[in-house]
């Protein structure tokens, strides 16, 4: 199970970078397309989204110390915390952006935790 945890937890890292991708360098040609929005509205919302890449950018690092840190109480204390993370801010997007959010961010973050906890 200890396995099948770790494996979800780095496909959530890579969708994580692909998220952080999305928001800042590629928005203008990937993001805005992604995200649905005209060019007009994408205008308004750059630095806003850009300041969002950042911000999952950190998640993205929890996670990578999460796997690259020698100790593994700590590993796992940075794994724990960043898939926590996650969870609450897929809760908050769903809330606030898009009920799909809930199903992209929570649900495989919640998934990991529960396959840490029982592993």
């Amino acid at each position: 199970m200890l396995m099948l945890a770790q494996i979800l937890t780095a496909l959530i890292l890579l969708l994580h970078v692909y998220i952080v991708l999305l928001e800042t360098v590629l928005f203008d040609r990937r993001g805005r397309k992604v995200f649905g929005l005209s060019k007009e509205k994408a205008e308004i919302v750059r630095a806003g989204m850009s300041n969002q890449g950042c911000y999952n950018g950190f998640l993205v690092a929890a996670l990578a110390v999460g796997f690259l840190h020698p100790d593994t109480a700590i590993a796992h204390a940075f794994t724990i915390y960043g898939l926590a993370c996650i969870a609450v801010a897929g809760i908050w997007g769903a809330a606030t952006v898009k009920k799909s959010i809930l199903y992209l961010q929570t649900v495989p973050a919640v998934a990991a935790l529960l396959l840490f906890h029982f592993a």
